[in-house]
């Protein structure tokens, strides 16, 4: 099914390709930073990030501007975007292989059910709360270690495990999800 060009310029959209873009401009702005000022710059940058990804689903329900090209644009914008912004920390924190570890292993458990049950005409149907509460909560504590690489290991430790029960949460509530839509 082809999607109309306009679909590829509506405001949601827009925001998507605006987060694509922030990807490499946090990721030279992080791992160039020698400055207090340059990671907050590069804080500022994620939450701006995480805000274009609030505003787009907003936006695209209450303008009804959802598109199929949105439903794949957002998603990739959005995991991108954790994936770099978790693989720049694991040049600072020793224990971010683990966050990073468990965020694949929900992702590919996501991507590989989604397209099996696609192909029984099946799908999951946007995010659901404990998706969108495990991507503000990764949001808010990954910005938290961008901004301030200086805190103490306790406090970063604190946070990466704050962010791993939250991506471990969504990923056992969405394997329940496609439980119930294997047995349907």
């Amino acid at each position: 099914m082809k999607s109309p060009v306009r679909d590829f310029f509506t405001v949601p959209n827009i925001l998507s390709y605006i987060r694509l873009l922030l990807i490499p401009i946090f990721t030279v702005q992080y791992l160039t930073a020698t400055e207090t000022k340059d990671y907050y710059l590069a804080g500022m940058i994620v939450v701006f990030s995480g805000l274009t990804d609030l505003l787009d689903g907003i936006i695209a329900r209450k303008l009804n501007q959802i598109t199929e090209v949105g439903k794949l644009l957002d998603p990739v914008a959005d995991k991108l975007t954790q994936i770099a912004v978790i693989i720049c920390l694991m040049s600072r924190y020793e224990k971010m292989w683990i966050v990073i570890l468990l965020f694949i292993a929900k992702e590919l458990f996501m991507a590989i059910n989604a397209i099996i049950l696609y192909r029984q005409g099946k799908k999951l149907d946007g995010a659901k709360w404990f998706g969108k509460i495990a991507t503000a909560v990764f949001y808010a504590c990954m910005t938290f270690l961008v901004a301030f690489p200086t805190i103490q290991l306790s406090t970063a430790n604190s946070l990466m495990i704050i962010t791993g029960f939250f991506l471990g949460l969504s990923f056992l509530l969405y394997g329940r999800e496609f439980f119930r839509m294997y047995q349907k």
